[in-house]
């Protein structure tokens, strides 16, 4: 879960699927959530948010082989825009983390300033790990398991 914020949250989208109509729930989730830059996407070990980028960044075209940054960090993926422009996604894995002084050591400021600026697209998993580095506006993805092949997504926009 999200650490509190003073920050106002928005609810954008409420969803749930199974790995059987995730592709579904891809396609309204970009369609609802696209024009955001960065992607905070919370949820337990296993909840299945490496999986759910794996299959954004299918819909999205990226050519790269996309895997889980757990080790390296950060992950660089390019993708087509509607326009043909080339687009950058930057995953990042927040999890082995220690803290927030860890991540800016390790790039990912440098990352969200360029997602920050509409250059670049960050998708991170464990953001509590260094939440202090996500300026709004962001969205807030949380993953919920709610059984074996169940999920719920929620969706808030903090920040204005």
């Amino acid at each position: 879960m999200p650490v509190s914020s003073p920050l106002m949250e928005d609810l954008l989208l409420q969803i749930s699927y199974t790995l059987t109509d995730i592709d579904e729930a891809v396609v309204k989730f970009w369609d609802v959530c696209g024009s955001y830059h960065v992607f905070a996407f919370s949820g337990d070990l296993g909840a299945g948010k490496t999986t759910f980028i794996h299959k954004l960044c299918d819909y999205l075209h990226v050519q790269d082989a996309v895997s889980s940054p757990t080790f390296a960090l950060i992950n660089e993926y390019h993708f087509s825009g509607q326009n043909g422009k080339d687009n950058t996604i930057f995953h990042l894995d927040w999890y082995r983390l220690r803290d927030t002084a860890e991540a800016i050591n390790a790039g990912m400021e440098d990352c969200l300033a360029q997602a920050c600026r509409g250059a670049a697209f960050c998708f991170i998993e464990w953001p509590e790990k260094a939440q202090e580095l996500l300026q709004p506006p962001y969205l807030w993805i949380n993953i919920e398991t709610m059984d074996i092949t169940r999920r719920e997504m929620t969706v808030k926009r903090v920040g204005k």
